[in-house]
């Protein structure tokens, strides 16, 4: 049986790559080839692929919120997400979301094709050291709005700019990213972002 497969990274050399190396696996055949998140469903819905490896950080969506909507539009397609960025907070928000799998982009040829049949098999695929680190690290502190806010505020943009553009209150977004920067043990705005970015939460 050949497992059909959709592979979508904004970097294109990154992308070629993987289809050239899946390509040589003799059960794997890919059926769709895209650079951004918002073309993740539409090129699913016409390929039909059985599993799709997605990365986290692409434009017109991130892997993680791409993964949900893909599940949601045509549930027989599984997800491993497969990324440069092996961070905890990314591996539990990508299963929480249907990923199948998580795992990084150096792992070897042959241990990526494996974990696409076993994802497509239905089971659980985590890098095994990125596993160790996500339960260490535990689940973000961060509840969804002030996560919200905090990525609203990565660019330094004013409150008053975050609360126009989220459509909170200048005093509701403050209290959000006080509680944040509690939270993170950081003592400023842009500690508490870099925390939370380098923990995979945001």
């Amino acid at each position: 049986m050949t497992i059909r497969l959709l592979l979508a990274d904004d970097q294109a050399l990154v992308r070629g790559a993987l289809a050239a190396l899946l390509g040589l696996e003799h059960d794997l055949d890919v059926v769709a080839e895209v650079g951004r998140g918002d073309e993740v469903v539409p090129a699913a819905l016409e390929h039909r692929p059985d599993v799709a490896l997605l990365d986290v950080e692409m434009p017109g969506g991130d892997g993680i919120a791409t993964t949900a909507l893909l599940r949601a539009a045509v549930p027989t397609c599984r997800v491993l997400v497969v990324t440069t960025f092996g961070r905890p907070g990314y591996v539990r928000r990508a299963i929480d979301a249907g990923a199948g799998g998580f795992v990084v982009k150096d792992t070897p040829a042959r241990q990526l094709a494996e974990a696409v049949r076993r994802v497509h098999a239905g089971m659980r695929v985590i890098d095994p050291a990125l596993a160790t680190e996500t339960l260490t690290a535990g689940n973000s502190p961060l509840t969804p709005r002030e996560r919200d806010v905090l990525s609203a505020a990565r660019s330094g943009t004013t409150a008053g700019s975050v609360a126009a553009a989220l459509h909170l209150s200048e005093g509701t977004v403050r209290n959000h990213l006080s509680a944040a920067i509690g939270k993170t043990g950081a003592t400023t705005r842009a500690e508490a972002v870099r925390i939370a970015e380098d923990n995979g939460w945001l």
